[in-house]
Parts: C-alpha cells; sequence; structure tokens
C-alpha cells in the first residue's frame, strides 16, 4: 500500500541508511567490480537465492572507526531459500576495503555461523577478501587470537554442508574459510593465498604479486580447490546446483542409454578407457557434478543422481596409472567418502585397479599411510554403499574399493571383470617361476607365460568367482542403473538425528 503521507524522521533515516548499503546507491562499487570482470556480492546472492527471498542480518553496520565508512561494513548476510529450503549465507564485499574481516564484521559472520548450527542450515560463503583489516584489529591493539569466527565456521563440519565461494583474491582469514568448506568452488580469476602481498614481501624481502602467491592452477593441481568455473555468475549456479545433492525436493530423471555401457570395457585388458563415461551411463543425464579433477588423478570422484536420487560415485580411472592407487588420488577417495557419510548419501564404487601403485618413487609419498585412509573412512563409514567390478580388481587396491569384508550392501561384476590377490601376470611370474626360468629360449619362454596367464585368468573370471560366491551377481552392463535404482529404492531412509556424525576431512 502507498503511503500517504512521508514518514516520520525517525523511520525515514532507517529507510536511508538501508537503501545506502544496496547496490543501486553505490554506483562507483558497481563499476569497481564491473572493471574486474566481477559481480557484486549481492549480484551473486541474487544468482543464488529464490528470488525475494533474503532476510539480511546487519545491514546497517558500519566500521568501528567513526572516520571510517563502508556497507555492511563489508559483509552482506542472512537466510534465504534455495528451491523452498533454508540456507545461510555470508559474503565479503571486496567494495568494502577490499572485503578485509574487521572488528564489526567479524561478529556478524561468527552469528551467521552460530545461527546455522542451531537451527541446522546449510551455509554457503563468498570468501573473496584481504584477510584482516589492520586499521581497526591491529591498529587498537586488540589482543591477538580472539575472534571466533573461524571456531564457528569448523563446528558446521559434518553438521551441515557448507560451501565456500572464491571469485577473486581469497588472502588470510578469507583463505582460511575457503579450507574449511566442505567444497571450494572457485572462479578462473580466483587468487587465493593464506597470506597477501605484504605480508608476504616482508617475509620474503621482495615484492610478489597476487598471482604469483597463488594461482588458481596451483590450487586446482592441489586439490584446494574441487569445482573450477568461469566466472561469478556460473560460481553461484554451482553453489546452488551442488547444495542440491544434499537438500530436496529430488525429481527422477532422464535416463541414459545403458545399452552403450556394453562395449565401455575394451576387450583387450591392456587398453584404457574412461571410467566417466561409466558413471555417465549410470547416472540420470545432467546429474553429475565431479569433484576435483585436476587432483589425485587415479581416482574420479562425483555427485550424481540415480532416478533423482542423489549418490557418490567413487571410481578408478584407467586413463591415469593404469587405474593404480597412488597417494592423491587416497586422500581424494577418503575425503570424499567421508562428505557422503556425514550427510547420509549413497556410496557407488566403480572399481578397476590394478592394485595399489608399487615401488620405491611412490613409497616416498607415504603411500602406507594415505592409502589406508580409504580404509578407514570405508570402514566406518555407515552409509549404504554398492561396488561394481568392471575390469581388474587385483590385491589390496581392490580391498579398498568395496570388496566383501567392507560388506557392501551389493557387491557386482560386469562379465569383463578379473579378480586376484595381486596381478594376474605377475602372480604367473611368482608361481611359475621355476617352469620360466627353465625355458632358455626368449620366445617360447614368453608364449609359456602367456599360456600360464591365461590359465590362471580363467580361473578368476566374473563367473568363475560368481561360482564361489565371492560377488552377489554378475550381471549385464545395460542393467547396472536399474539394479543400483532398485536397491536404492530398498535402502531405508537415514533416521533423524540431532548432532553430527562425524566431520569431514579437511584434506
Amino acid at each position: 500500500m502507498k503511503d500517504a503521507k512521508p514518514p516520520r524522521p525517525d523511520l525515514a533515516a532507517v529507510l536511508e541508511a538501508q537503501a545506502a548499503a544496496l547496490d543501486a546507491a553505490r554506483s562507483k562499487a558497481v563499476a569497481q567490480m564491473r572493471a574486474k570482470g566481477g559481480l557484486t556480492i549481492r549480484e551473486q546472492l541474487d544468482i543464488f537465492l529464490d528470488a525475494g527471498s533474503l532476510v539480511e542480518y546487519g545491514r546497517l553496520a558500519r566500521p568501528a572507526r567513526p572516520e571510517m565508512q563502508g556497507a555492511a561494513d563489508g559483509v552482506v548476510m542472512g537466510v534465504g531459500t534455495v528451491a523452498d529450503r533454508a540456507v545461510a549465507v555470508m559474503g565479503y564485499d571486496y567494495t568494502v576495503y577490499a572485503g578485509t574481516q574487521s572488528l564489526v564484521n567479524h561478529p556478524k559472520a561468527t552469528r551467521m555461523f552460530q545461527l546455522a548450527a542451531e537451527r541446522r542450515w546449510p551455509v554457503v560463503t563468498w570468501v573473496e577478501g584481504g584477510g584482516a583489516r589492520p586499521h581497526d584489529t591491529i591498529a587498537t591493539q586488540r589482543p591477538s587470537g580472539s575472534t571466533p569466527t573461524f571456531v564457528a565456521f569448523a563446528r558446521l563440519s559434518g553438521m551441515v554442508p557448507t560451501v565456500a565461494v572464491a571469485t577473486g583474491y581469497a588472502f588470510a582469514g578469507q583463505a582460511n574459510l575457503a579450507g574449511l568448506a566442505d567444497v571450494l568452488i572457485a572462479t578462473k580469476r580466483a587468487i587465493i593465498g593464506m597470506a597477501g602481498p605484504p605480508l608476504v614481501e616482508a617475509a620474503f624481502g621482495r615484492p610478489f604479486t597476487p598471482q604469483e602467491i597463488g594461482p588458481i592452477d596451483v590450487h586446482v593441481a592441489s586439490g584446494v580447490v574441487d569445482i573450477l568455473v568461469e566466472d561469478d555468475a556460473a560460481a553461484a549456479v554451482m553453489a546452488k546446483r551442488y547444495l542440491g545433492y544434499f537438500i530436496g525436493p529430488h525429481v527422477p530423471g532422464e535416463a541414459p542409454d545403458t545399452a552403450k555401457l556394453r562395449d565401455l570395457v575394451p576387450e583387450n585388458p591392456r587398453r584404457a578407457y574412461d571410467v566417466r563415461r561409466a558413471i555417465q551411463g549410470i547416472a540420470d543425464l545432467g546429474s553429475v557434478t565431479e569433484l576435483r579433477p585436476g587432483f589425485g588423478k587415479a581416482m574420479v570422484t562425483a555427485l550424481a543422481r540415480i532416478e533423482g536420487r542423489p549418490v557418490g560415485f567413487v571410481a578408478n580411472q584407467p586413463m591415469y596409472l593404469a587405474g593404480a592407487i597412488d597417494s592423491p588420488a587416497s586422500d581424494k577417495a577418503a575425503r570424499f567418502i567421508s562428505l557422503c557419510d556425514a550427510h547420509d548419501i549413497p556410496i557407488v564404487i566403480l572399481c578397476d585397479t590394478p592394485g595399489l601403485m608399487v615401488g620405491p618413487e611412490v613409497e616416498t609419498t607415504g603411500l602406507v599411510r594415505h592409502s589406508a585412509r580409504i580404509l578407514v573412512a570405508l570402514a566406518n563409514a555407515t552409509v549404504p554403499f554398492m561396488t561394481v567390478v568392471l575390469r581388474k580388481a587385483y590385491g589390496l587396491g581392490y580391498y579398498v574399493m568395496g570388496s566383501r569384508p567392507l560388506d557392501p550392501t551389493l557387491l557386482i561384476a560386469w562379465p569383463t571383470a578379473e579378480f586376484g590377490g595381486m596381478g594376474i601376470e605377475g602372480a604367473v611370474n611368482i608361481i611359475h617361476k621355476k617352469e620360466l626360468e627353465a625355458e632358455s629360449d626368449a620366445e617360447k619362454r614368453a608364449a609359456l607365460h602367456a599360456l600360464r596367464t591365461e590359465q590362471l585368468k580363467a580361473s578368476h573370471t566374473a563367473l568363475a568367482q560368481a561360482g564361489h560366491y565371492a560377488v552377489d551377481d554378475v550381471i549385464d552392463p545395460a542393467e547396472t542403473r536399474a539394479v543400483l535404482a532398485r536397491t536404492l529404492r530398498a535402502i531405508p531412509a537415514p533416521l533423524p538425528r540431532e548432532g553430527r556424525k562425524h566431520v569431514v576431512d579437511s584434506w
């Protein structure tokens, strides 16, 4: 209803202050972000949230020092909805003192994180900013380490889904928040570092550009960034897509052409194939979101849906190291299992591995410990998981990839599956060592090795293992989606719980 008369002075002052914090009143700030190739934090929230759903907290906050001005003191936050489900949001405004963290906006962020813990709201935080604002955090001689913001965010781990979005510079405190989140989504213009240029220069005695400190390709390769997107708008859309795996509703999706799975695994066992095609041939069309694709390349981890139900895929990648599991792949799989288990997302394991990576070089990476992380994560997970053996299932690699001792809800194999306590060819070298050494002719020795290998393989095929009931079934690959879907429908929904199951491993 339109007011018949102007508002009273006290109301007018409030309305004026509220409007001053919005983009419409801050044309210079908007232009600053456009010059950087980005969007304002409010524009990003508009893309992410359902239209008109944001209830903003702290819009009238201002910097602690009276001579400083800054809309909402550089933090826009509140609670809104995504697909009609409540979500807490908090984003730093880079146009306000480079998005720095201050005496006023730290308590704002802390309150939002604490409310999220109390109300079980998922949290998405935009982390473009330059760390602490020395004007009021250092110059005022505030006690060091007195800010609870980071502790409040860390306590959300495993309690609710947490997402960090890095769209530009994210240094110091902002980088810390990025590392605490379940998932970090970053744009191609993002620069991330535990300290910004001034502190790095003080430590090394020479100036550094932001790009020299933490370029995005470094963080993609190291596994810090989970999902890389083109720009700010794409990041907001991806954050919404990611949360969709954790909050409903879920509508059954369109099925792929599952018949293509029959020809996925090459007849030549030495030929590689991209396991992503197996995931895409099982999941609802367009539902797959891969995490950390540039890191731990011997393993593929992805969220997806089967008939609308969210699942997590953990798959060996024959295109890299022939699917052998090294330390980065171990870390990647273990953390993903932890994430899915914490939030009750069933897991599908696609196994095609010759085993754990071997050799002196890999031992320097601590594979003994890293590979154990997969086993610890899966052995202690309570979320249902299903194992599909696509091809090789050898040694300890198979053991940690959802083998029978781990008690999968379902253990099935494709006709192309091969089983063994170690690689068949290596086993032949041991079992038939004397016979092979007795043959002096190299060609005949090679032929003998091939013969013994084929003989040993014959007793370790999918059908042979099914005969010993080492697997629950051997199926037509084209039926994989249907079998998994029926199994998922048979699994009861998880019981509601008050607290967390466990935290999500930060690495």
